[in-house]
């Protein structure tokens, strides 16, 4: 085989391992993909990746690793928590809380139950950046955390 061909035939098996990476769907685009079309179906602006927000939730996320505990950091930003067992994607996880948007009333600005919160800091007009990490436990239990800047669910204020 000449040179070039088994070099291009090296390159296209060398893209063909990697697809399934790309396609786990957990990159940070995937993360702000998924935050943006929910704002999108609500008439809010987009939010970009903020490298700085990505840290402070990789060092939280590194920190439960050993348990998977959806504890909140209390940091200085905003913050949804998800886990799942499997290979729960940022996609699947900013989806789960979008999934919350049935227990949000605007017209009240109430949650309908205690589970809308998610959605709403997903959805808050004011916020502008997000950063995410995600880990998988020692449990294999898969713990993801975004947060956000500026936060949200502020009590009395409408997210959009």
């Amino acid at each position: 085989m000449p040179l070039l061909k088994l070099l291009s035939f090296i390159t296209l098996m060398g893209l063909i391992t990697l697809a399934p990476i790309t396609l786990a769907q957990n990159s940070h685009q995937d993360f702000v993909n998924a935050h943006n079309a929910a704002r999108a179906r609500v008439g809010v602006g987009p939010v970009s990746w903020n490298y700085t927000l990505a840290a402070y939730a990789q060092t939280y996320a590194n920190k439960k690793i050993g348990t998977c505990e959806m504890k909140h950091s209390y940091g200085p930003y905003g913050e949804n928590l998800a886990e799942g067992y499997g290979e729960m994607t940022a996609i699947e996880a900013v989806n789960f809380w979008v999934s919350e948007k049935k227990y949000y009333d605007h017209r009240s600005n109430r949650c309908v139950r205690d589970e809308c919160r998610h959605y709403t800091q997903v959805v808050w007009q004011d916020t502008k950046h997000v950063g995410c990490a995600r880990v998988k436990c020692h449990n294999n239990w898969i713990f993801v955390i975004c947060n956000y800047d500026p936060p949200g669910n502020y009590v009395g204020q409408l997210p959009y």
